[in-house]
This record gives C-alpha cells, sequence and structure tokens, in this order.
C-alpha cells in the first residue's frame, strides 16, 4: 500500500507541474545501473545493455532510474522468465534515447497507447497480487514529459514489446532553473 500512495504522490507532483532535481545526467549509466539491479533481482534473465557513448541529458537522475526500473520491472511481469530483454541508450537527431525491449507476447496495436494510462492494466484477468496497479507505464510516461520528452511503446519485430524514451539531450545550453 506504500508503495501504491508514494506512486500516487509522484503522479501528483509531476501533474502539478512541481521542479524536478536537475543536473547533467548520464543516461548510461543509469540504464547501466538498473540493469545490474534488474539482473540482481533476476539472475536467471538475459538481459542485454548496449551503450553509444556518453550520452547526458539534463535531468532528475533518480527519476530516470526509476524510468528504466520500471520498465525493467514490466518485463519481469509480462514476459517468461528467461525470456531476453534488451536496454540500448543512444543518441539520435538531438534526443537521449532509451529502449527496453522484450520478447514476451507484446502489446495490442490498440492498446500501444493506453498502456501509459494511469491504472490501465491490459491483462485484465490478472490478479492485483500476480501484478501491479497499473502505475508503472504511467510514472515512465509521466517522468519523461517533465523532461521535455515522451514514452512509446511499439511491437518489435519477431514478437515482444519495444518501449522507448526520447529525452533531449544535454547541449550545454540548458537553463538550470527549468
Amino acid at each position: 500500500m506504500g508503495v501504491l500512495v508514494d506512486d500516487l504522490l509522484l503522479l501528483t507532483r509531476l501533474d502539478e507541474g512541481r521542479p524536478l532535481e536537475r543536473a547533467a545526467v548520464d543516461v548510461g549509466a543509469v540504464a547501466a545501473d538498473a540493469v545490474e539491479a534488474a539482473r540482481a533481482v533476476e539472475p536467471d534473465r538475459p538481459i542485454s545493455l548496449d551503450v553509444s557513448g556518453s550520452i547526458e541529458v539534463w535531468g532528475d537522475r533518480d527519476r530516470l532510474r526509476q524510468v528504466v526500473d520500471n520498465l525493467l520491472a514490466n518485463v519481469r511481469s509480462h514476459t517468461p522468465a528467461r525470456a531476453p530483454a534488451e536496454v540500448r541508450v543512444a543518441a539520435d537527431d538531438g534526443l537521449a534515447i532509451i529502449e527496453v525491449a522484450d520478447r514476451g507476447s507484446g502489446v495490442a496495436e490498440a492498446e500501444a497507447t493506453r498502456v501509459f494510462e494511469r491504472f490501465y492494466r491490459s491483462d485484465t484477468g490478472r490478479s492485483r497480487d500476480q501484478g501491479g496497479a497499473g502505475l508503472g507505464l504511467s510514472i515512465v510516461a509521466a517522468i519523461a514529459t517533465a523532461h521535455g520528452g515522451a514514452a512509446t511503446a511499439a511491437p518489435r519485430s519477431g514478437g515482444g514489446e519495444v518501449f522507448r524514451i526520447a529525452l533531449p539531450l544535454l547541449d550545454g545550453s540548458a537553463d538550470a532553473n527549468a
């Protein structure tokens, strides 16, 4: 119950536009920490990490870590125990891209945008003790938005899903008060 309350409070703060901590954040290092933690939680799941150089954004390191943690928790909840996951961090056209891809059953095309809605659960037959409250991906989207970015989901070629977070790269002109 405490985690649910914390998640709802975070979403409320983000909705109100309350400022996040702001500093230069190496998103590759954040992803590496999250992958290491996920491997400790589920050592039998193959999780790969591909980071293309030093990629920095202006943001809140703890909240960005929460984004990757939530995406990896989603993989644990919605894919078979030994199904591989891949985490990729790269820069593309002025954006830092964080992708978490899995080899699960994927998300129906009609649900791809709904998965970021609060309390939305694509598998309505799932009991609450086997899944979350439906807040993890809405928190991912809210944090991405608070950083000036966006979260999307798309089917993965060969099965599964790719969750993609796009954030503005740190370009040296970021406003420290933003």
